[in-house]
């Protein structure tokens, strides 16, 4: 065990969660010493692959650990999305799909080890970074020591520590690594809050490692970890810059290698192949170190979980979380499967688990999609949250978690007037009564001409979310209307709002149109996975009997959406979208998924 590590046990206080015996601490599985990670006093390899539980049907969860098992794995390491468990403040969640403690038994009772990421920010291309969004909507200083920021990370880890502390391997569970914080050498330079994370955890009971994660660079290094967590790595490809950067004493890992990539939307499809990602994962075993895959198996950001970067431009994640891993998004084993499987092998003294057969799925079927109500129709239904406002509201002032807002204001203008939105967060459809007068973009056009005669109306204008940064200095920025609406020079005064909930929309037969709510039927014989597609469609949401899948876009890569076998329902089953450019004529079964053009590319 490494002298930090013995001695933030031995300074174990009496809030754990299990007490420890009066004479005898319990000790963690796993500690460090002169390079090498020590299990029970013999040197042992973390060979690990990420699953994130909240990206997977909670019926599926063992199917893909035990393809993650069959890899030859002998941890699954997940994020917790703080965001996924308490989207309401104070009303923090661990049941049906947030049962992180069932993910983790599961996980032990298949024998693999458990390796939590449960930092405060995840990133994981996951909205907002996994950072609540009213949290973010008050507190300006994210992942510092801000005492609002920590009273909040204070709240949560109270609630959530306790759940995983019987569940370290030191009283019998699979949890034998704990993350501090996830990549902060490439954020921030406060010494004193990773500090702080690293005395919480311990103060609640945490007795297994403690680790941290950041890119190969010294920089990020130095300002991403803190005494007493051992320091790993991520990368696509670096292995020699991070044995040059390991520090003394501590075990060479890679918590993320990245054997595949997410999409953005209007991007290609991200590939990595096989022998690259086995060329990697090599040549780290080689040189002595422990290993986790990101993603092992990358499921789906159902809903509007997705998050986006920023570079220069917004870039939206799309839905699919697929990242061309070895255990593709419906549980498919691919190339690198059996690649990683025939790396793993020569570390197990007896034969590897076996590996599970081909996820079945539904047989190709169309069925029409029938509009039902136009987009100005379904939100002008909804009831105005709070009361009018002389400027524009943003999502966070007015409670809105992520998807679209209606913005409703009397305007009048003179001839050849144009509109302009200040600081619009992310993309908005404007209409004058009931005329639809065009598409502004952030990071793009932002002004449009209205009718050059010259008039008066309701304006409406629909902004969409189109995901929360979850990654760089912009994590945790607002969304909406940021600043103001203007005609010429002059502020837009006196607005109404309208919150459009995640729910399904109200499907009930209005005015067909072009854009707006519609409905289709598909009756299936079996309840099996499916990918669907919107041939026509343009920007949209759907839902499959009430779940909210994710969203759309003919701007691709991605052109299909997974629906796993859970949702459906033998015999009719009911698809309901929302699109705010332009409905398809029809829904599809695909019977293989379609994640566009693809290109090489492999994380730095």
């Amino acid at each position: 065990m490494s002298d930090l590590l013995a001695a933030a046990v031995d300074g174990l206080t009496a809030t754990s969660a299990v007490p420890a015996s009066a004479n005898r601490p319990p000790l963690p599985a796993l500690s460090w010493r002169d390079g090498e990670i020590l299990r029970d006093g013999a040197p042992h390899r973390i060979l690990a692959g990420s699953v994130h539980y909240f990206r997977v049907h909670p019926d599926q969860w063992e199917d893909r650990l035990r393809r993650l098992a069959a890899t030859g794995a002998n941890t699954v390491d997940t994020y917790v999305a703080w965001n996924f468990h308490e989207r309401v403040e104070g009303d923090v969640r661990f049941d049906g799909w947030r049962d992180i403690e069932r993910f983790v038994r599961l996980a032990g009772d298949l024998g693999l080890d458990v390796f939590v990421r449960p930092s405060p920010y995840i990133c994981a291309e996951w909205s907002n970074g996994g950072i609540p969004h009213w949290l973010s909507g008050r507190v300006e200083s994210l992942r510092t020591s801000d005492p609002a920021f920590l009273a909040a990370v204070d709240a949560w880890y109270d609630e959530l520590i306790p759940r995983l502390v019987p569940l370290q391997a030191a009283y019998g569970g699979p949890i034998v690594a704990v993350q501090v914080e996830n990549e902060y050498g490439s954020f921030g330079s406060d010494a004193g809050y990773l500090a702080y994370l690293r005395d919480g955890l311990r103060s609640r009971g945490v007795i297994e490692m403690l680790t941290t994660a950041d890119g190969i660079t010294a920089d990020m290094i130095e300002h991403g970890s803190v005494a007493g967590a051992m320091t790993t790595f991520t990368f696509g490809t670096g292995v020699a810059a991070a044995v040059e950067l390991r520090r003394d004493r501590e075990a060479l890992m890679c918590s993320e290698l990245w054997g595949g990539w997410f999409d953005h939307w209007g991007e290609r499809h991200h590939v990595r192949s096989a022998s690259s990602m086995g060329g990697t994962v090599g040549e780290l075993l080689d040189a002595g170190g422990s290993v986790s895959v990101y993603m092992a198996h990358g499921g789906t950001n159902f809903g509007l979980w997705n998050g986006a970067n920023h570079d220069r431009v917004l870039q939206p994640t799309v839905t699919s979380y697929d990242s061309d891993a070895p255990i593709g998004e419906d549980g498919t084993l691919n190339d690198k499967f059996y690649a990683l499987r025939a790396l793993f092998a020569p570390f197990h003294a007896g034969e590897l688990p076996a590996i599970p057969a081909a996820p079945r799925r539904q047989a190709a079927a169309s069925a029409p999609l029938s509009p039902v109500r136009p987009l100005l129709e379904l939100v002008r239904s909804l009831p105005a949250t709070g009361v009018a406002t002389p400027r524009p509201q943003t999502f966070e002032q007015l409670g809105a978690e992520d998807g679209l807002v209606a913005y409703e204001a009397q305007v009048s203008f003179g001839r050849d007037a144009e509109l302009t939105i200040d600081g619009l967060h992310d993309r908005a459809t404007v209409l004058l009564d009931d005329e639809r007068l065009g598409t502004l973009e952030r990071d793009g056009v932002t002004s449009l001409a209205l009718p050059a005669t010259g008039g008066s109306g309701v304006l409406t204008i629909v902004v969409e979310s189109l995901g929360r940064i979850n990654y760089g200095p912009y994590t945790g920025e607002g969304k909406g209307i940021m600043r103001g609406v203007m005609i010429g020079r002059r502020l837009v005064n006196g607005w109404t709002h309208r919150v459009v909930p995640q729910d399904v929309p109200d499907a009930a037969p209005g005015r067909p149109a072009s854009d707006g709510v519609a409905v289709a039927s598909l009756d299936v014989a079996e309840p099996l996975d499916a990918w669907l597609a919107f041939p026509g469609g343009s920007k949209g949401m759907a839902w499959l009997n009430g779940f909210l899948l994710g969203r759309y876009w003919k701007v691709g890569p991605q052109e299909t959406l997974y629906a796993p076998a859970p949702l459906w329902r033998q015999g009719a089953n009911e698809i309901v979208v929302l699109d705010t450019d332009g409905l398809g004529m029809s829904v599809e079964i695909r019977e293989h998924p379609s994640f566009g053009e693809t290109e090489e590319f492999i994380g730095s």
